[in-house]
């Protein structure tokens, strides 16, 4: 077996062994002799070797149309799960998309780091970043050039609305602090920087707090989480700062909702008192909150890490038996690890949807629908 990255399926390609291992090798391309119908110009110079994006050279609809391919061969081959029907697709503007980057840093040069690799990539500017994060990149070109900079900063976290980005020290030399001046010499070379939390289409984020980083896809993420969902109760499980809870309020009499985070859920319960919704919010993990609950919610929302709900967590929606449980999914395997036992337990899968909130990547997430039989 060899293994190739930025091969597309039917291409012939000429490559370089870079590692031999017992039972593969893993090379490079040089050169394509026989191109695919689907390949097209990659627009960042730095595609293949910064480690950020790995399909922009595809075609956009293409790559969607291989992530629900994906979606259902992973299905079948861990969960021997057969996907009703098609896989809809839900998509946004694949360029220029990102809300949220991290920035490596090393003497004078800024970027990502290369694929499979600590060393960095310096960059210009970034496609799949938004304006105001590539107008931050060219900033902070700038002011790495200038003595004020602190030396051992080694990277840094930005996160904007377009109007306002938060700037985040993610990583220095020996854990060293960066001084208060340097947060106050940013807001003042970087138009609408703040250190503070950020405030987004009504949700407040603090640094420590997950959001979203598709720009262009949050209300149809929303929308298709939610489906048409109603009744007296609703749990959200791995909640974040609100962003299904609040509009869960339309819909149900009480929602309830379960976050770990400490930061998470102090901007959760800042931002339902400010819009004055009633969420009766819990600080736990999803498995610890589960094992306690003994009222039947009509519908469960869980957005987990991609380490998926667990044996534990599915456990107890079996026993709880909700009518209704929407999944949003960072990792097709360990979803279909997780529905396999929803299945069996008499769930159905009503349908499977592939939002696309990282295009140009090989990322796929998705949202899909058990209803219970019984």
């Amino acid at each position: 077996m060899v293994l190739t990255p930025y091969v597309l399926p039917g291409e012939q390609v000429r490559v370089a062994v870079a590692r031999e291992r017992k039972d593969m090798l893993e090379a490079t391309v040089e050169e394509v002799l026989t191109p695919s119908p689907q390949r097209v110009e990659a627009p960042c110079a730095h595609f293949g070797t910064c480690g950020g994006c790995h399909y922009q050279h595809a075609a956009y609809a293409y790559q969607v149309e291989q992530k629900a391919s994906i979606v259902r061969e992973v299905f079948a081959r861990i969960g021997r799960i057969e996907i009703p029907g098609e896989i809809e697709t839900i998509t946004g503007n694949p360029w220029g998309y990102r809300n949220r980057i991290q920035l490596h840093i090393d003497g004078t040069k800024i970027g990502f780091r290369e694929g499979g690799s600590h060393k960095l990539q310096p960059i210009e500017q970034c496609p799949i970043a938004s304006p105001k994060l590539n107008e931050c990149i060219r900033i902070i070109r700038g002011m790495l050039k200038n003595g004020r900079w602190p030396g051992f900063l080694r990277s840094l976290e930005l996160f904007t609305n377009e109007k306002h980005v938060q700037v985040n020290v993610i990583e220095t030399m020996a854990g060293r602090r960066v001084a208060r001046q340097f947060f106050d010499w940013c807001e003042s070379e970087i138009p609408g920087a703040i250190t503070g939390p950020l405030e987004y289409e009504g949700f407040r984020v603090s640094h420590r707090s997950f959001f979203q980083v598709n720009r262009f896809l949050l209300k149809k993420l929303v929308a298709a989480a939610m489906g048409e969902a109603t009744g007296e109760l609703a749990l959200e499980l791995y909640a974040g700062v609100g962003l299904f809870s609040l509009p869960l309020t339309d819909r149900f009499a009480r929602v309830v909702a379960v976050e770990s985070s400490k930061s998470a859920v102090e901007d959760l319960v800042f931002n339902a008192n400010r819009a004055n919704k009633s969420v009766e919010h819990h600080r736990a993990s999803a498995d610890l909150f589960l094992e306690t609950m003994q009222r039947k919610p009509q519908f469960v929302l869980a957005d987990p890490p991609r380490a998926g709900l667990g044996a534990g967590v599915v456990r107890d929606l079996i026993r709880l038996q909700p009518g209704r449980i929407a999944v949003v999914s960072c990792d097709p395997s360990t979803l279909a690890r997780d529905a396999k036992l929803l299945l069996a337990a008499g769930y159905a899968m009503e349908r499977c949807q592939v939002i696309d909130l990282f295009p140009q990547t090989y990322h796929i997430e998705t949202i899909t629908h058990f209803v219970h039989g019984g």
